[in-house]
């Protein structure tokens, strides 16, 4: 083969890296996007379940609360 051969074949497999490696970039954005958009709805879910938490602690402190104050009556 001739060496403009042998440049056709390694621009030709130049391109073909080129285009898996545009095809990954592509893939690990997609991916990406989905990660952040679920770790903010794991985010927001932490949050509410942290809330429901306290409001729990809450109301069973003040049942305690009410539970000693009639054991002293």
């Amino acid at each position: 083969m001739n060496s403009a051969s042998n440049e056709r074949l390694d621009l030709a497999a130049l391109e073909s890296r080129v285009d898996e490696l545009i095809k990954t970039v592509d893939s690990l954005t997609t991916e990406n996007v989905a990660l952040r958009n679920q770790q903010a709805a794991l985010t927001a879910e932490r949050a509410t379940l942290i809330e429901k938490t306290e409001q729990a602690r809450s109301r069973v402190e003040a049942m305690i609360a009410r539970l000693k104050a009639m054991e002293t009556r």
